[in-house]
């Protein structure tokens, strides 16, 4: 069975992150995941969670790239790693050109290479190794293996949509997480793409994990609107624009799981079927929505 997570707030104190996790832990929830947008910091947040909530696997969806040289990234995913008991899935991403170039003033130029040069460096740290990279966009050398005792390499998962991303996703690393790619899409162009690229590399079966907006409601006009409202930047993102018409649709609303309880678990099947493994929750809608649904989705993960 799929198995199911969900976001944490990323706004919250620290102590209401904990406090939430344990909830989401004991309401049957497989996984809790960290976004890296304008809150807390994803991976110490994970570090400090997780050293408080057991039992509960933990994920970034995800960290960008760019602002993170690949040891530096290594060497706070296994120190994640070692606060919690080996639970976290690392999530990485390149981010967007608006954001690297305009808000960060980094170079987009060659996104597919600064990827394949940053998992050259990354993987052996992970793995306790080294890294000799001196490529074109990225060097990273190590005088040996980084010094972070009784730990494992965690889960690595790149962010990625347009081909030679899945590509490179199957061939280097364990999967993929999605956001704003509907079921369709995964079933046709994610999941075929990804799992031949593993195939191809004798890799195990890629994670395919899909984040969606769901909301369990009686309105679902009104739930739609507040969904393209609450996520209305992402259809302008290329490469989100690029799954939205794959879909064949324009709104976030229109690839989200969104109505009655059957109409939303008849989703989580059609997800399944389409090669997702893995689903990480956005709940969406009024308070009342969002606790319905939560509701629904832990009951769902007990099961």
């Amino acid at each position: 069975m799929i198995k199911i997570g969900t976001l944490i707030e990323m706004d919250r104190s620290i102590e209401g992150a904990i406090d939430q996790v344990r909830r989401i832990k004991d309401a049957g929830f497989n996984s809790a995941w960290a976004t890296q947008i304008f809150g807390n910091d994803a991976l110490t947040m994970l570090a400090v969670v997780g050293s408080h909530v057991e039992d509960i696997d933990l994920g970034t969806a995800v960290i960008p790239v760019y602002p993170r040289h690949p040891q530096i990234m290594a060497q706070q995913a296994l120190t994640v790693q070692s606060a919690t008991q080996n639970r976290l899935s690392l999530g990485i991403g390149l981010s967007h050109q608006i954001v690297v170039e305009s808000l960060w003033g980094y170079s987009y130029d060659k996104p597919a290479r600064y990827m394949r040069e940053y998992l050259e460096a990354l993987v052996p740290m992970l793995n306790g190794g080294t890294s000799m990279v001196t490529g074109e966009v990225i060097t990273a050398i190590t005088t040996g293996p980084l010094e972070i005792p009784d730990v494992e390499a965690p889960s690595l998962l790149v962010a990625a949509l347009a081909p030679t991303m899945l590509k490179l996703a199957g061939t280097v690393a364990d999967g993929t997480v999605t956001w704003m790619t509907g079921i369709s899409t995964i079933e046709t162009h994610i999941a075929p793409k990804i799992t031949q690229a593993a195939n191809d590399a004798g890799r195990d079966a890629p994670r395919i994990v899909v984040s969606l907006p769901i909301c369990l409601t009686d309105n679902i006009e009104a739930a739609k609107d507040s969904i393209d409202e609450a996520f209305s930047i992402y259809p302008s993102l290329p490469s989100y624009k690029a799954m939205l018409d794959i879909e064949g649709v324009q709104r976030p609303a229109d690839i989200s799981l969104v109505g009655s309880a059957e109409q939303i678990l008849d989703g989580i099947g059609r997800l399944t079927e389409a090669g997702g493994t893995e689903l990480v929750c956005a709940f969406a809608g009024n308070k009342d929505e969002q606790h319905a649904s939560f509701d629904l989705l832990a009951s769902y993960a007990r099961s």
